[in-house]
């Protein structure tokens, strides 16, 4: 079995990569999230195991102590970090991998990983975006204007990213993503393994049948 294709994802806060990224799996057989870790406050609806794993900042400490995570940032004074076991099991179970990370994440991957492959969502407007961040209800205005000026921040690492599309219809930004990752399970080397045995039998000769 041949591994799967680790993915990055980013977006500022409010560009819609969550609910695009949950469509996407759902649509898209053999991919999956790695569920990060983070000491953020559990939001009304999230669940621990299945949106994050929401740990004490003592417990994401040892984690990094313990050098168990392949990523790891701090975003609006909370951490966040992607445990390197869920990872690579993942992968080597053939499975491909996005990861939800922010640039500081996507840097630490690259690194590690020059191989993954990311992709950065972009608002169609700042002014859409921080009305998209209003309708969330989930900040008051104070947050938000921290979060459009962090957006700024974020905004401006799009070059060291490998794919760049604008979050300005739903279905249309659904449609990209899914060709992104269509198109590099097609590739070259992915082929030659999933196809091995096919491959074999269309070049064998007549004679040899």
């Amino acid at each position: 079995m041949s591994t799967g294709k680790l993915y990055i994802i980013s977006a500022p806060s409010g560009a819609g990569k969550t609910s695009l990224v949950r469509q996407l799996i759902t649509e898209v057989d053999g991919l999956i999230v790695s569920i990060s870790h983070t000491t953020r406050p559990i939001r009304p609806g999230e669940i621990h195991g299945e949106d994050y794993y929401f740990v004490s900042p003592i417990e994401f400490q040892s984690l990094l102590n313990k050098r168990a995570l392949l990523e790891h940032a701090s975003v609006f004074d909370n951490f966040y970090g992607t445990a390197k076991t869920t990872v690579e099991t993942s992968l080597n179970k053939g499975l491909d991998v996005i990861l939800e990370i922010d640039w500081q994440g996507a840097q630490q991957i690259k690194n590690i990983r020059p191989d993954s492959l990311s992709i950065f969502i972009l608002p169609p407007s700042t002014e859409i975006l921080e009305q998209r961040l209003q309708n969330r209800g989930q900040d008051d205005d104070h947050v938000i204007a921290r979060r459009m000026r962090d957006a700024v921040t974020e905004m401006s690492h799009y070059e060291e990213f490998d794919y760049i599309l604008v979050n300005d219809a739903f279905e249309r930004a659904l449609t990209e993503l899914k060709s992104i990752i269509i198109a590099n399970r097609l590739t070259k080397d992915r082929q030659q393994h999933n196809l091995k045995q096919l491959i074999s039998a269309l070049l064998s000769s007549p004679e040899s049948s």
